[in-house]
């Protein structure tokens, strides 16, 4: 498979990273708006977090597919595994200090998720398909 045929792997990056930083933004203000500076921290590192594991499971899958098309399974059923172990360990032990910020990163979180999620979806659905013509009825 040529390269320009490969670049899908990573083409929907900008779109996801920009809706994650957009959710930052706002995820921190209405920290702030409804539990002040510690609201912020807590929404943007919730956020933050996500965007973090989710970008790096995208990178080491597509690493895995340059080399071998049959790596993408177990490299991504391990890196989903490693991503929500990591969040969970995160937020386990941010609830064990007793941190006022937990609701806020826990908001943060799953917001992230939704946002990425949401904005892959978004990106396969519209851009994606208009460039493949797989989104055209035949």
């Amino acid at each position: 498979m040529e390269a320009a045929e490969r670049h899908w792997r990573l083409a929907h990056l900008p779109v996801v990273l920009g809706a994650s930083a957009a959710l930052l933004v706002v995820a921190t203000v209405l920290g702030a708006v409804l539990g002040g500076g510690i609201g912020a921290v807590g929404a943007a590192a919730g956020v933050g977090l996500v965007t973090l594991s989710y970008l790096i499971s995208t990178l080491v899958i597509a690493w895995a597919d340059s080399v071998h098309p049959n790596l993408v399974l177990p490299f991504g059923l391990a890196m989903y595994v490693a991503k929500f172990s990591v969040i969970g360990v995160v937020m386990a032990g941010v609830a064990a200090q007793g941190w006022a910020g937990l609701v806020p990163f826990g908001w943060g979180v799953l917001a992230g998720v939704v946002a990425w999620i949401g904005a892959n979806i978004w990106w396969v659905v519209t851009v994606h398909a208009a460039r493949t013509g797989s989104g055209s009825a035949g």
